[in-house]
């Protein structure tokens, strides 16, 4: 057996005997938790799973509900006011706080929890794989802005502001400083391609950057992933995970929107056009530019190498089946923005 051989059984084995430890040492939380919330809550759980990170679904005999870990600070409190302003606005598309707790807030071992409605969702997960799925979050999101544009005012001075050109030349300057690693994966003639992108986005969205100030201020969701929609078991969609909001122009929640969906469409800037919501922002210059950055590609590898990811082989096979999937798609399309703004 050759040194690589022999290297790579040393990790195999290491990682497993480390899986089976950390598998006891959550389940020996997971009781621990059970224990608590059996101490604090006005019934008797019957069962306490989890179901994303940091997210647990919780049964009674009678009822389910979500249990989710929460940041330190006034994040929990921020949500559990920020939901209840949602649904006093009329927006009843979402999750509200359950305060049932004998010590409120729920605390344990140095973490803080809260307790949610409990939606039942459809048989099949949430995806943006089908065009009533995409119509129905995008209609989704418009009304949520709709509501939050009255909510402004008021959570102004209590969420942060949001920048979008500070985070994307955050995100490429992170980029840029990865790229010893990133060529390990990545040739750099392809690297340099998706930093020239970059560059032109940001140069094209700062040349236009009146327009975007004069779009409505709302209270943004910041995280339109597919994940974070939930089709419920009556039919209705709903808006959850509320970790990133703050303020800003709703046009930012679009450009993620469209960016998260196009992997979907074939990255067809015909099929974005189909979409009536969309449709003021694609004729604006400003939104063009926008998107041709290539904030996915970005974000997944600057994760991943923060993380220090690099030597799992299943995440690098994703981020790179990502990176490499519709690519000729993908300049087709900037190729077609490129004609639509005339440079």
């Amino acid at each position: 057996m050759d040194q690589w051989a022999d290297l790579h059984s040393v990790v195999l084995l290491t990682k497993a005997v480390t899986s089976k430890d950390n598998g006891r040492r959550d389940d020996l939380d997971l009781n621990r938790l059970f224990t608590y919330l059996n101490g604090q809550l006005p019934f008797v759980l019957t069962d306490l799973r989890p179901i994303r990170k940091n997210v647990f679904k919780i049964s009674t005999a009678e009822k389910q509900y979500i249990l989710k870990e929460f940041s330190p600070g006034n994040r929990l409190r921020l949500q559990e006011t920020f939901t209840s302003s949602l649904k006093h606005e009329g927006f009843d598309q979402t999750y509200q706080f359950v305060d049932l707790a004998q010590d409120a807030p729920l605390y344990f071992q140095g973490k803080l929890f809260g307790l949610l409605d409990y939606i039942p969702s459809a048989e099949h997960p949430f995806a943006y794989n089908t065009s009533k799925n995409r119509e129905d979050a995008l209609s989704l999101l418009y009304h949520y802005h709709e509501t939050t544009a009255k909510l402004y005012p008021r959570y102004k001075t209590l969420l942060p502001a949001f920048n979008q050109m500070a985070k994307w030349t955050d995100r490429l300057t992170v980029f840029k400083q990865n790229s010893t690693l990133l060529k390990l994966f990545i040739h750099g003639d392809l690297l340099e391609e998706f930093i020239l992108w970059a560059k032109w986005s940001l140069a094209g969205m700062k040349e236009t950057f009146e327009w975007f100030e004069t779009q409505p201020k709302v209270v943004l969701h910041g995280d339109v992933a597919f994940h974070n929609f939930l089709r419920g078991k009556n039919g209705r969609l709903y808006l959850l995970d509320f970790d990133l909001i703050s303020n800003g122009h709703a046009y930012a929640d679009y450009l993620q929107y469209a960016n998260r969906i196009l992997p979907s469409i074939g990255w067809s800037f015909h099929e974005l056009q189909s979409l009536q919501i969309l449709k003021p922002y694609l004729s604006e210059k400003g939104f063009l530019y926008g998107l041709i950055y290539p904030t996915d590609i970005f974000r997944e590898w600057n994760r991943l190498i923060r993380g220090r990811m690099y030597n799992d082989r299943v995440k690098i096979k994703n981020v790179l089946d990502m990176t490499f999937y519709q690519l000729e798609k993908r300049r087709t399309f900037i190729h077609d923005i490129k004609m639509e703004i005339g440079s």
